[in-house]
C-alpha cells in the first residue's frame, strides 16, 4: 500500500503482516522479545539484532514456535556499519525490509550535576543515533507501504520523577526525527514514520528503579496499573501494517492516560 484506499477485504485483514519482513533491534529480552513474537504472529518473519547474542537465540527459538522464519544477527546500533550488516542479512536470508522496529536502548538517572560527558554520550549514542542508523539502513532498501516504528518514551513528553537528562533527551529527540523522517520519505518513498511513547511496562530498565518507585507514579495514571507488554505489542503491529496505511509522523502515547494528567 503507498497512499492508496483499503480494499473490501475483512477489516481483520489489514493486520495482517504476511509476506512481511520485520527487523526488531533491542530484541534480547523484554519488550523486544514481545515486539519480535507479535510481528510473527501477525504473519511477518522476523530479523532480531542485539548485542547479545546467548539472548538472541533464546527469542529467535520463540519466533520459530510461531512458524515464521527468524534470524538473529549480532548487533551495536550506535555503529552504522553493525545496522548496514543487519539488514543486509535480512535482504539476503529473508528477502527483504518491510518493517523496522527501532527498539534497541539503555537508560540512566544519574543527576545532571554529576552525568559524565561519556555516560550523556552513551546514551544519546544507542538511544538516538542508533535509531538513526538503522532507520537509514532500512530506508535505502524499503519499499513502498514499508513502516518504521521508533519506540520513544513517555519521557520524551512529561517528566517522572527521577533525573533522566540523558534518557529524556534521547527519547525526545527520537519524536522530533520521526516527525522528519516521515516528511522526507511518506511521500517521496511511500515510508510510513511512526513513534510509540510507553509508559511503564515491565523491563531490564524498570528492574532498575528505586524499590516503591513504580507504585507511586501508578498514582499519576487514570488506569492506576502498569502496562501488559501485549498491549504494547499491539500498537506496534497496527502502526506495522495496512490498518495504520493514512498514519505517519504520529506519536502514539500507550500509558494508560499518564500523559493526559
Amino acid at each position: 500500500m503507498n497512499g492508496e484506499p483499503v480494499s473490501d477485504n475483512s477489516i481483520l485483514d489489514l493486520f495482517r503482516l504476511d509476506g512481511k519482513v520485520a527487523v526488531v533491534t533491542g530484541a534480547s529480552s523484554g519488550l523486544g522479545v514481545a515486539f519480535a513474537v507479535a510481528l510473527a504472529q501477525a504473519g511477518a518473519d522476523v530479523a532480531l539484532g542485539a548485542r547479545r547474542v546467548d539472548k538472541l537465540a533464546e527469542t529467535a527459538r520463540v519466533v520459530e514456535q510461531a512458524g515464521r522464519r527468524v534470524i538473529a544477527v549480532a548487533t551495536d546500533v550506535a555503529v552504522p556499519e553493525s545496522c548496514t550488516n543487519l539488514v543486509t542479512r535480512a535482504l539476503g536470508e529473508l528477502g527483504g525490509v518491510d518493517v523496522l522496529v527501532n527498539n534497541a536502548g539503555v537508560g540512566t538517572a544519574v543527576p545532571a550535576t554529576r552525568e559524565t560527558p561519556e555516560q550523556f554520550r552513551q546514551v544519546i549514542d544507542v538511544n538516538l543515533n542508533g535509531c538513526y542508523w538503522m532507520a537509514q539502513a532500512c530506508g535505502r532498501v524499503m519499499q513502498p507501504g514499508s513502516s518504521i516504528i521508533n519506540i520513544s518514551s513517555v519521557l520524551g513528553l512529561t517528566t517522572a520523577g527521577l533525573p533522566q537528562a540523558a534518557y529524556a533527551s534521547s527519547k525526545a529527540g527520537l519524536i522530533g526525527m520521526t516527525r522528519d523522517l516521515a516528511q522526507q520519505w511518506t511521500g517521496r518513498k511511500g515510508i510510513r514514520v511512526n513513534a510509540i511513547a510507553p509508559g511503564f511496562f515491565a523491563s531490564e530498565m524498570t528492574d532498575q528503579y528505586p524499590p516503591g518507585y513504580l507504585e507511586a507514579q501508578q498514582t499519576r495514571i487514570p488506569m492506576a496499573r502498569k502496562g501488559d507488554p501485549r498491549e504494547l505489542a499491539a500498537a506496534v503491529v497496527f502502526l506495522a501494517s495496512d490498518a495504520a496505511g493514512y498514519i505517519t509522523g504520529q506519536t502514539v502515547p500507550v500509558d494508560g492516560g499518564m500523559t493526559i494528567v
